[in-house]
């Protein structure tokens, strides 16, 4: 099976595509590299922006996987023109060419962010979706344009994903347990603005094990599906990390509690996915947590900006100069005096 995987060089993709090869898939990347590539030599990597892709150029793939995209609620609010181009129309553009050229499945990565604030409940996939939220609304309209192509010779598969955690090669600090453990490490506290909030958490390799689920499925499957390891409360995702630092480095971080108002609270079931998908999470936020510690060498500068994807671009903005499409963030990054 040959497979194109957008945004494969991300923090999802990262993960993912080495898992594909591995199981004999032919992968192509299709990446404009802004944060680097961590994948492995032998990955055709096409740079090129995805709405300059054309049907010509996705002829020959069976599967299309779309990672790409602005990530979280920060990024959405701090350049909401772009969120809605690379999140809402990019998706549905990159689907309608995948189609066209005679694609048998596109899959979408899409956020459980879309359920905005549903009090206590436990959201299925048809209970409404309401995000009052440029990053939701966004994910929602990426969603729904591409969930329309759907027909019995064109698959679609799209992801309600809960937060995404754990270590990547294309590393990423600032998802909310990322955050909380750099916090831990680096400054002994970790903040916690409203405990009471309910998060889904999706550890990075059970996302892999997701889309892999999703390639692997029969033709015939369509639909949206929540995936997610688990939900918690934000402080007990805290009180996760503090017991983590504490057993695996022996730093005993202290608790702050803010008690802000947060108007983002859901939590979801993901029966969907396990039966149809066979979708089974292994990892909890405590294997989270180790999987940080194992690979913390990695990533030992904490404060380098290519972690933090709002304070990249920032500065990038700051600097008022516009890097070339062929050119990684990283190396802006390095050609300036930023630490």
């Amino acid at each position: 099976m040959r497979i194109l995987v957008a945004g494969g060089a991300g923090y999802i993709g990262s993960v993912l595509v080495p898992k594909l090869l591995e199981r004999g898939y032919v992968v192509d990347v299709l990446d404009l590299l802004w944060f680097g590539n961590y994948l492995p030599p032998e990955v055709h990597v096409i740079q090129r922006d995805i709405m300059e892709v054309t049907e010509k150029d996705l002829e020959g793939y069976d599967q299309v996987v779309f990672l790409a995209g602005l990530s979280n609620d920060p990024m959405a609010e701090y350049s909401p023109s772009k969120n809605f181009v690379f999140n809402a129309a990019s998706p549905a553009y990159l689907g309608y060419m995948a189609k066209l050229a005679g694609v048998k499945r596109y899959i979408y990565a899409g956020s459980c962010s879309v359920y905005g604030y549903t009090v206590n409940d436990l959201y299925d996939e048809n209970c409404p979706a309401v995000s009052n939220y440029p990053y939701g609304i966004s994910k929602l309209q990426g969603e729904f344009g591409s969930i329309q192509l759907q027909d019995e010779k064109f698959s679609v598969i799209a992801f309600r994903q809960g937060t995404v955690c754990g270590y990547s090669p294309r590393m990423r600090l600032d998802l909310v347990i990322n955050t909380m453990f750099k916090s831990a490490v680096v400054e002994g506290v970790i903040t916690v603005n409203n405990p009471a909030i309910w998060r889904p958490i999706l550890a990075i390799q059970d996302a892999a094990s997701a889309y892999i689920r999703a390639i692997e499925a029969s033709l015939d499957v369509s639909g949206i599906f929540n995936v997610a390891s688990g939900n918690y409360t934000v402080g007990a995702i805290a009180d996760y990390v503090k017991e983590g630092v504490k057993e695996y480095l022996g730093i005993d971080a202290r608790l702050q509690i803010r008690n802000m108002q947060d108007y983002r609270n859901y939590k979801v079931s993901i029966q969907k996915a396990e039966t149809i998908l066979s979708f089974r999470p292994r990892f909890d936020a405590k294997d989270i947590v180790a999987d940080l510690v194992k690979n913390m060498d990695k990533f030992e500068d904490f404060e380098n900006p290519k972690y933090y994807n709002i304070k990249t671009f920032q500065m990038l903005e700051s600097d008022s100069r516009n890097f070339d499409d062929t050119e990684t963030l990283e190396d802006a990054i390095e050609q300036r005096s930023w630490g």
